[in-house]
């Protein structure tokens, strides 16, 4: 699932993404002038899975259980944090103030980090083995999964992702994990990491993304904007519902690495620049890796992309 942080931040967010969309040339030129990189007041980390896949692009990575496990932990109390603000879960579902996932451990984390080397916002990609199957998917399980109504479309969509994946010899990911603190409020932080997430996979190679994503903070309508697509089936969007493990209206979203919206290209190209230059922190040693997918690859998912 991914949630959000501050009504403000999201605001100022939609706003631009608006200008993107609708605004004069002038304008959209404007906002595609504003810097993307870190700034002294932030960078971005990762957080490496066991044995994860670590492209040649990526310059600067090591192991180090401890410090992996730190802040591992920090990152929770930050969700932890978060997400009881907002009203999302309740005290007593944190372990130590910390909001725990099962899918913590094997996933990638995507973090954000202030002056003093704290902790201020992440995400988190969760890559499945290949092949994925539907009961290992966190979004089967989700409420629209137990609808009496919707459940058979639903899951149904949700397999159709993971042919769909299959068919491309690409990964199935699931985002979530989602949280910014109130000290990057106002600042360009959530939409670095929206795109930062289209970045990574594309320095990846590829992936077919889905998530739970809340409505709260104008979240999904966000992502839209920047390429998300409802989950479909039979010619279909399914429809908003309700989650009341978190209180909220939620959309089920699948996003394709190789087709974000077009306007934001300068953007990711920018975030690839500067993910290549982070440090990625793994819990133990040992990777592979990848080479880099060919302009080729990226034609051939692009055409297949039309046809999803």
């Amino acid at each position: 699932m991914l949630l959000y942080r501050t009504d403000f931040e999201f605001l100022q967010l939609f706003q631009s993404l608006t200008i993107l969309s609708l605004g004069g040339r002038q304008e959209r030129k404007h906002l595609f002038e504003m810097n993307l990189h870190e700034t002294p007041s932030r960078r971005l980390m990762l957080l490496a899975p066991p044995a994860a896949r670590i492209p040649a692009s990526f310059n600067r990575w090591h192991a180090d259980s401890g410090r992996y496990m730190n802040l591992l932990h920090e990152m929770q109390r930050l969700r932890g944090r978060v997400y009881l603000q907002d009203g999302a879960i309740r005290e007593s579902s944190l372990i130590d103030g910390r909001h725990q996932s099962h899918l913590d451990d094997s996933s990638w984390h995507l973090l954000v980090m202030n002056p003093q080397n704290r902790i201020c916002g992440c995400a988190r990609f969760h890559e499945h083995s290949r092949p994925a199957i539907l009961p290992e998917l966190s979004m089967a399980h989700c409420a629209l999964a137990r609808s009496p109504r919707w459940s058979g479309p639903f899951l149904s969509a949700l397999k159709s992702e993971l042919g769909f994946s299959a068919s491309l010899d690409l990964p199935l990911v699931e985002l979530g994990g989602w949280a910014l603190g109130e000290e990057v409020r106002g600042t360009t932080e959530a939409l670095r990491v929206a795109l930062g997430t289209y970045a990574f996979w594309q320095m990846f190679g590829g992936a077919v993304c889905i998530s739970t994503v809340t409505r709260r903070h104008c979240a999904s309508s966000i992502l839209r904007r920047i390429g998300g697509r409802a989950l479909a089936f039979g010619g279909m969007d399914l429809p908003a519902y309700y989650d009341p493990q978190y209180d909220c209206e939620m959309e089920a979203l699948k996003f394709y690495s190789w087709a974000p919206n077009p306007r934001y290209t300068p953007w990711i190209d920018q975030m690839k620049d500067e993910l290549s230059q982070i440090s990625i922190l793994a819990r133990h040693s040992g990777s592979m890796e990848l080479p880099a997918p060919s302009g080729e690859d990226w034609r051939s998912f692009a055409a297949c992309a039309k046809t999803a």
